[in-house]
């Protein structure tokens, strides 16, 4: 048999894949996880999707290839909710593009721009994906790493000269996974300017962006003119539980919103149109209402998992966005940390590592489980971490 291309040598294992394999392990020897680990919504999507979506597939205009670049219904509804949402105008014929869930478009984005040797700048801790698309694509990967201190907001001064005027992309990813940071408009100015000032596509990755305990999150696009340097993934999977149904858009600057498409054109032949139709209800009428009864829920639980590790004594911070917890393991060891709990406690967290070395001596919740889950898993966690943690 030939060998694989070399390409695939440049990428770590993928972690998730990794985690499923060693809970299965765990699993195997007759102990039950409680998984923290992956941010897939345990909630159903809302009735109102699923009830269009029965209506819908089995009417025959569905079963056909749908348009490249997405239905015509799905974008204008896209392009209409950004504007009660954000404020923001977008003309759905060029500046809307459909996705197949975000994961989908922003690799191929990637492969839309990247060629061998390009420069991408990569905040770091982040979503692997941004890095090991690059890779993939021959590009070279800038590690920005995001400090604590800074509340894990990028410090775009921090990147040398010449690495900002060699790069092409720049991810930036608010409200933040794995962190759970939020960003202002203030910062989303700040990188428009630095963008047109380097000639630089911005890469905004939303997919949580409904996703706040309080304020509200904002697009960069609400910044002006950066539709001229800057495209914007918007995900129907984490605020509308709809992970499986591989629903998202990119939108911005038209360019890039073509280049795309071109990508796309010859990769994918587009999601279910029946899927759009779905997707498209919500976003035409109660996307805000169950956005705030979802949000009720991660709040709940956020609050109930984070008093119950203080309890513990783990001083664990409050994350103002995602579904996500970030902390400093004891120790400073994430890895062993999160192996350590597995195996002892049957609980399953994300190692920091996992989202890039900025990352190591952090692990990550997902608030994905329960509210009757998170006590157990307290109550599992009872018998193990305080023997992990320092000594008062």
């Amino acid at each position: 048999m030939p060998q694989p291309a070399r390409r695939l040598d440049r990428i770590p294992p993928y972690l998730f894949a990794d985690l499923d394999r060693q809970k299965r392990a765990v699993e195997a020897s007759g102990k039950r996880v409680i998984s923290f680990s992956i941010g897939d919504p345990d909630l159903p999507t809302a009735d109102a999707v699923i009830e269009r979506m029965v209506e819908e597939a089995p009417r025959p205009e569905h079963h056909r290839y749908p348009p490249y670049e997405g239905t015509a219904g799905f974008r204008q509804a896209v392009s209409a909710y950004y504007r009660r949402r954000f404020s923001v105008a977008l003309d759905p014929d060029r500046a809307v593009v459909a996705a197949i869930g975000s994961k989908e478009a922003i690799s191929h984005l990637v492969w839309a721009y990247v060629d061998p040797g390009d420069t991408v700048i990569v905040p770091e801790p982040a979503y692997p994906v941004y890095a090991n698309q690059t890779l993939l694509a021959g590009g070279e990967v800038y590690v920005l790493p995001l400090a604590a201190e800074r509340g894990f907001v990028a410090d775009l001064e921090a990147i040398p000269q010449d690495v900002a005027d060699r790069a092409k992309l720049l991810f930036l990813n608010y409200p933040h996974n794995p962190t759970g940071a939020l960003a202002d408009l203030a910062f989303f100015e700040q990188a428009v300017a630095f963008c047109r000032r380097h000639d630089i596509l911005l890469v905004s990755d939303a997919a949580y962006v409904e996703m706040t305990f309080g304020q509200q999150a904002p697009s960069v696009l609400q910044v002006p003119g950066a539709n001229e340097v800057a495209v914007e993934f918007y995900s129907l999977s984490k605020p509308f539980n709809m992970t499986g149904w591989r629903l998202g858009a990119m939108v911005g600057q038209p360019a890039a919103v073509a280049a795309l498409k071109a990508v796309k054109a010859n990769t994918d032949s587009g999601q279910f149109s029946a899927i759009q139709r779905a997707g498209q209800e919500i976003l035409t009428a109660g996307a805000e209402q169950f956005v705030l009864r979802m949000n009720e829920v991660y709040r709940a639980r956020r609050d109930l998992l984070v008093s119950g590790l203080r309890r513990l004594g783990w001083n664990v911070p409050e994350p103002a966005a995602t579904f996500y917890l970030w902390a400093a393991v004891p120790g400073g060891d994430d890895l062993e940390f999160v192996q350590r709990l597995l195996e002892e406690a049957g609980v399953a967290l994300t190692p920091g590592q996992g989202f890039g070395q900025a990352g190591a001596g952090y692990a990550r919740f997902a608030l994905t489980v329960s509210e009757a889950e998170i006590e157990e898993a307290l109550e599992r966690l009872a018998g193990v971490l305080p023997a992990m943690l320092p000594k008062a």
